[in-house]
């Protein structure tokens, strides 16, 4: 089932003058020099669905698979209007870091004579992006209600919307010559935000730049066409001249070829990608507890008003040491817990007792919270105190209580493959993540019992 788990592309415009797109990109790729293996062709031949790239001979590890000049690259810099962004790019700044990039596919894609038009005919078609930003709202909260996708979309909704009316469109309306009326659209900005996020890549800071802000995105020519599998073949790698994608592991001929975005769970695949990986493909799958669930769960054990002033004060004091916020998560993972830190101080912090708090308040938190005995992987969780096996228990059962569903009706729609078939897509992929979670939570539950 994994091999499902793509981006779902569907047939672009065709290309230059008529021809066949895949004809008129390879054609592209020659005249900007961009190199692709003979063994590896662009195809919706041997591909899960629309246009990936397949191995059409056997490809050894390490082999370079092909390579991106960087004049090939989409980016701010090297669209038509480069000069006009870089000398605008103060009034162009914004939370997303994206206006720049994204001002520049809205002028290449209505320039008839942009260069990128072929690169152009291999993307999927605008409209019909599977985010669940593009989901009825009902929809959207009644499938994915529980696990963080709809409180992400809202917080996306409301950001693009404030980018456009107060950058990008006065940008746009400054600029007629540049940009045509029919373009000048919110939900045309939508689908490119989305395209963005679903196929733009971001170049990793050097050591000595990481006190930086992150690189802008840029589209890459080639690269975006593999699709993603936790269980990858290939990866990008990055040089001063180009970007090169090689093979990270023998790829048998007829096989596709698979990039990887990185250890996604299935809910930022879904939010950022508009698909998931089916049970139990996706090995990176995580589950999220809410900090604030925790602190919730922790109140309900309180019986005064001293006590929940208490909890308060450690709460607070969290915060302080960054621990904790009203907003953050605790990222629960197939085989380890990825917010270990956290998770066991605020353990520890709200069920040590008052005296112990204040003492270790007085040090300012410097005290070993991390001692071998209170190590918190997920095989010792059964060894953790009886209180925090407790608090984490209270919280997982909050947090499963946010789920329309049990794991048991999902196990029942899952395992009836007549009644999965008759599931819609969106249905189907929101089942997966769903599931993908309360596995995770459900075995917490088991192992805090």
């Amino acid at each position: 089932m994994a091999t499902e788990a793509k981006r779902r592309r569907v047939a672009g415009t065709r290309g230059e003058e008529g021809r066949d797109p895949v004809a008129a990109f390879l054609s592209w790729c020659q005249r900007v020099g961009l190199e692709l293996n003979p063994k590896v062709a662009v195809s919706r031949q041997g591909t899960v669905a629309g246009y990936g790239m397949v191995a059409r001979e056997s490809v050894q590890c390490g082999e370079l698979l092909f390579a991106v000049p960087r004049a090939a690259l989409l980016s701010q810099h090297t669209c038509s209007i480069g000069g006009l962004l870089e000398r605008e790019h103060r009034a162009l700044q914004s939370q997303s870091g994206w206006v720049p990039l994204l001002l520049a596919l809205l002028h290449e894609l209505q320039a008839p004579a942009s260069p990128w038009g072929p690169y152009f005919a291999l993307w999927p078609e605008l409209g019909r992006l599977e985010h669940p930003m593009f989901w009825p709202e009902e929809e959207r909260r009644r499938l994915l209600q529980g696990t963080g996708v709809p409180e992400a979309v809202e917080k996306d909704l409301i950001n693009i919307r404030g980018e456009y009316y107060s950058i990008v469109l006065p940008f746009m309306e400054a600029h007629p010559d540049l940009f045509s009326p029919h373009i000048r659209s919110l939900e045309l900005y939508h689908q490119l935000v989305a395209l963005v996020m679903a196929y733009s890549f971001q170049e990793p800071l050097t050591e000595e730049e990481d006190e930086k802000e992150p690189n802008s995105p840029l589209m890459v020519p080639a690269a975006d066409i593999l699709n993603h599998i936790s269980n990858h073949n290939a990866h990008l790698e990055y040089s001063q001249d180009c970007l090169r994608m090689v093979a990270t592991r023998p790829i048998p001929k007829g096989q596709e070829i698979f990039n990887t975005y990185g250890q996604m769970a299935n809910w930022q695949l879904i939010h950022m990608y508009g698909f998931v990986e089916p049970y139990p493909g996706n090995t990176d799958d995580t589950a999220d507890i809410q900090m604030v669930t925790v602190r919730e769960a922790a109140l309900q054990g309180t019986k005064v008003e001293a006590e929940r002033l208490l909890l308060y004060e450690r709460w607070d004091f969290l915060c302080k040491l960054e621990m904790v916020g009203e907003e953050g998560a605790f990222v629960i993972g197939l085989e380890e817990v990825i917010t270990e830190e956290e998770l066991t101080t605020t353990l520890k912090v709200l069920c040590m007792p008052a005296e112990e708090f204040r003492e270790f308040k007085d040090q300012d938190g410097w005290e070993d919270v991390n001692k071998e005995e209170d190590g918190l992987t997920i095989t010792n969780i059964p060894k953790l105190k009886a209180s925090w096996r407790q608090l984490l228990r209270d919280s997982v059962l909050l947090t499963l209580q946010t789920y329309a569903t049990d794991l048991k009706t999902e196990q029942d729609l899952l395992s009836n493959k007549e009644v999965y078939a008759k599931l819609s897509w969106r249905e189907q992929q929101a089942l997966q993540v769903r599931y993908g979670q309360k596995i995770i939570l459900n075995r917490l539950l088991e192992l805090t019992s």
